[in-house]
């Protein structure tokens, strides 16, 4: 019998080794999978690669994970606002690297990642500082910048409702990057706020099937609205 069910975000995350590359799924606050993240925080991996649209707010979730000093490298599209003081001061005092990718470059290479793409050429970050020392290449009158993908050993998502095999589906725009960084990871941890029965997702709301995912935990329903 096929059941990718655990009992606690602990048990989740407790092979995640130093130096993992760790997908973390969000946009801002919206979707981010906190939880999981709070347990990866007392679980103590270290010089975490971490892949996420940006770089922390305020006290909670990735902002947490670096306050802890977890995290060795970001790639992200917007790593500085308001409330992203963590990074900042990590970032400022030379404890985090920082790859820099725009946001649609950096859905297409996690997407590429998922679909066993090789690279991509992509128009976004030609002419500026960003295309720096990679390939280029013109294509029908327009120029492109080669990129490659983004794999994970890991991705830390969250959706809304999943069932015992690892389908699940979203609630609006808590959706984001969760289905791209699903297909990109070899190790997919969803956290849900319910677990149902086989049969009571309707096939046509399933966004992720569970082939891209391996473990499903659920929290709760104030986390899963968030």
């Amino acid at each position: 019998m096929i059941d990718k069910t655990l009992a606690s975000c602990a048990a989740a995350v407790a092979d995640i080794r130093d130096g993992a590359t760790v997908m973390i799924g969000g946009f801002g606050t919206a979707g981010m999978p906190d939880q999981l993240i709070d347990a990866l925080i007392e679980h103590g991996a270290r010089e975490l690669t971490i892949v996420n649209n940006n770089a922390g707010n305020g006290e909670t979730g990735l902002a947490a994970l670096i306050k802890h000093k977890r995290v060795r490298k970001i790639v992200c599209s917007f790593p500085r606002q308001s409330d992203s003081q963590h990074f900042d001061a990590a970032y400022r005092a030379g404890e985090v690297e920082l790859e820099l990718v725009p946001q649609g470059n950096l859905a297409a290479r996690i997407h590429a990642a998922g679909n066993g793409l090789g690279a991509i050429f992509t128009p976004t970050g030609y002419g500026t500082e960003l295309a720096a020392g990679k390939e280029t290449r013109e294509i029908d009158g327009k120029h492109y910048v080669l990129e490659y993908p983004i794999h994970a050993d890991v991705a830390l998502i969250k959706a809304h409702r999943g069932d015992r095999w690892g389908n699940l589906v979203y609630r609006k725009t808590a959706r984001n990057f969760g289905p791209l960084m699903a297909m990109a990871a070899k190790c997919t941890i969803a956290q849900v706020h319910e677990i149902v029965e086989l049969g009571a997702l309707d096939p046509e709301t399933v966004v992720t099937p569970g082939i891209f995912v391996q473990r499903v935990i659920a929290v709760g329903h104030k986390e899963a609205l968030a």
